[in-house]
């Protein structure tokens, strides 16, 4: 019985390692975090990396990009002496694995993340300092994933699969329950506008994916409040506001792409005037078309001055 045994260990050992020299080994990327220069229309790399690299905020002071990679939180120096490094975000104890939705109040004193964690192995939504000090879970259901503050700091906009469905909420920073935004298709990407009367987000339920925008209340029974702000044959999602509420960048994926969990050529940053009360079609201009895709630009990266705004250039290796 022992030697049969060890024949069908040998013949396990053997498949499984025919199966492993089979497989196709994971796409690896270089990442450039770069600097779009709105009056100049050029572009700077502060920072070059061989692995993933995501989702760069503008600290409010100007100073640094707060970015994520490989689970960790880190502040990127912009305007340092020589090759900058990275400075780790020390979020305590909780086992926290970040991924690339986090972003600063706009008073720069708080920070709000998604991560896993010793909680829960799926995303939620925490808040802590902006430190990194005392981080508090914010959203015990499970994938939550933040995307936006209010204006007032006192609302956190995010994105929660609930019942099957991703749609959208929101819930005070104060602490309290969440509460349900809308209702159809799959909503993504809820940002506030400045002057906190809207939240913009992208959505498929007109087809492919535009932006819209409801009410921060919500949208209302069977999202009647829903607004489209875009449609042309582009797929748009994340839309982000500068600062002194002038403009509104779009990321956007060539027609037909059904998700932003790619990495692919032909992805556009494009900008427009911020919507008005009443929305007018949109013209969107196209500022740079690179390779680019998930980990891109998920969460808002202007300057404090609306002057630039920061994203992630990916290069296959």
């Amino acid at each position: 019985m022992r030697t049969r045994n060890l024949v069908v260990s040998f013949a396990v050992a053997v498949l499984l390692a025919a199966n492993a020299a089979t497989q196709t080994p994971a796409q690896r990327y270089r990442s450039k975090v770069t600097i779009f220069d709105l009056a100049t229309r050029a572009t700077r790399t502060v920072y070059t990396a061989d692995q993933i690299v995501e989702a760069p905020n503008w600290s409010r002071d100007g100073s640094f990009l707060l970015i994520n990679t490989g689970g960790t939180l880190y502040r990127l120096p912009v305007n340092s002496a020589g090759e900058p490094k990275l400075d780790k975000i020390d979020l305590g104890e909780g086992g926290f694995r970040c991924n690339n939705d986090h972003d600063f109040s706009r008073d720069g004193k708080m920070l709000a993340f998604s991560a896993s964690s010793t909680a829960s192995r799926q995303s939620q939504v925490w808040l802590a300092h902006a430190d990194g000090a005392g981080a508090k879970l914010m959203t015990p259901p499970a994938p939550s994933y933040f995307h936006g503050w209010s204006p007032d700091g006192k609302w956190l906009a995010f994105v929660g699969q609930r019942d099957g469905k991703f749609t959208l909420f929101r819930v005070p920073a104060a602490g309290g329950a969440e509460q349900h935004l809308t209702s159809h298709g799959y909503d993504d990407g809820p940002e506030y506008s400045p002057d906190g009367k809207w939240i913009y987000f992208n959505s498929d339920r007109n087809g492919g994916w535009d932006i819209w925008r409801m009410p921060v209340d919500g949208a209302g029974p069977d999202d009647a409040k829903a607004e489209r702000v875009t449609s042309d044959e582009l797929e748009d999602w994340f839309p982000h506001f500068s600062p002194n509420g002038k403009w509104m960048l779009v990321f956007s994926f060539p027609k037909g792409t059904k998700t932003h969990n790619e990495k692919m050529e032909g992805v556009t940053l494009r900008l427009m005037p911020a919507p008005g009360k009443t929305l007018k079609p949109a013209k969107l201009e196209v500022l740079t078309t690179f390779f680019g895709g998930q980990g891109t630009i998920n969460v808002n990266s202007w300057s404090p001055d609306s002057r630039k705004f920061a994203y992630v250039i990916y290069e296959k290796l």
